[in-house]
């Protein structure tokens, strides 16, 4: 492999690749048409999981397993990983709770919470299942094995 962009390009590709298919995989589980999730952080497949792992893989090919920004790329992917999976998921679970707790404290009052705090619009998808991370992984992987092979 010359071409020193390919980790650049698998990288990319693998990210795109993944937010592209994820309205796809939605509307196959529930019939409903979301083409912004195109933009949007978690569900299946995670653009994290499948950046990094295009990114480790692609490196490895190019520069050797061996080397050094290997080992970088590889502790890169591995708290990206570990992010995914349990800082943002949790964070979106604690959005759910906050959510909920707002909800109930205002059928308490009679809806007595006029701080336009309470009423902000908050992401509760932030992070990923396990599956959506291991989905990310696997297309990470294809993208930069094809592009290897092309390039």
């Amino acid at each position: 492999m010359n071409n020193p962009l390919y980790p650049f390009w698998a990288t990319l590709s693998a990210c795109v690749l993944a937010q592209l298919i994820k309205p796809f995989v939605y509307y196959l589980r529930t019939k409903q048409w979301r083409a912004r999730m195109i933009l949007d952080s978690g569900n299946f497949p995670s653009s994290h999981s499948a950046l990094v792992s295009a990114l480790v893989l692609s490196v490895g090919l190019r520069e050797r397993f061996s080397s050094t920004i290997f080992a970088v790329s590889l502790v890169l992917a591995m708290i990206v990983l570990y992010d995914a999976a349990n800082v943002r998921f949790y964070a979106g679970r604690n959005i759910q709770v906050t959510k909920q707790l707002v909800n109930d404290f205002k059928s308490l009052t009679d809806g007595a919470l006029d701080n336009p705090l309470y009423s902000a619009k908050m992401k509760e998808e932030l992070g990923h299942q396990w599956l959506e991370i291991l989905g990310g992984i696997v297309l990470g992987i294809g993208c930069a094995l094809l592009l290897y092979w092309l390039l």
